[in-house]
């Protein structure tokens, strides 16, 4: 009972107390103005607003978007390949307010109708999207070597689409 004094109690008292409280303000700080970045994992279809120059005939495009937190990975793809096939994620980006910046290479083979083995030069890709509801997406995406941006339209494929796809192939 030598051990039990008024100081020691006071002093752990307000030790508690303290860590009680800056918990509380923590709390709710985090509550009111922290808030996770919305869920836009999926595939994409991109509708493009013109052709691109560069091909001959512009195939139809899937963006494949990952997400972890505000991180992105995304690929392109013809949009007559399985989307679920293990590819690599060649453009990476950030989730920022809304606003959605990817950038990285695509084989050109990717953007025209033209089969893998011929000579398909890579371009650097640049892509600005702006969520605009839940599923849809506008933006402009721009390739090293055209001087225009083009405008598209992404939209969320539904798990129906996924299935018939998987089922059609």
């Amino acid at each position: 009972m030598n051990h039990f004094n008024f100081k020691s109690l006071a002093f752990y008292g307000v030790a508690i107390s303290s860590v009680l409280l800056l918990f509380k303000v923590v709390t709710a700080y985090g509550e009111t103005n922290l808030q996770a970045p919305p869920a836009i994992n999926g595939l994409y279809r991109l509708t493009l607003a013109e052709n691109l120059p560069l091909c001959e005939k512009s195939d139809a495009l899937i963006l494949n978007l990952q997400q972890s937190g505000i991180y992105l990975n995304a690929s392109l793809l013809p949009a007559n390949t399985n989307a679920d096939i293990d590819v690599k994620h060649s453009l990476t980006g950030m989730l920022q307010r809304q606003q959605l910046s990817l950038s990285g290479t695509v084989d050109r083979a990717i953007f025209c109708n033209i089969s893998p083995m011929q000579n398909n030069p890579i371009n650097s890709v640049t892509i600005q999207m702006q969520l605009v509801d839940k599923g849809k997406m506008t933006g402009q995406l721009t390739i090293n070597g055209i001087s225009q941006n083009l405008g598209f339209t992404a939209t969320l494929q539904k798990a129906q689409e996924k299935s018939q796809k998987l089922n059609s192939h």
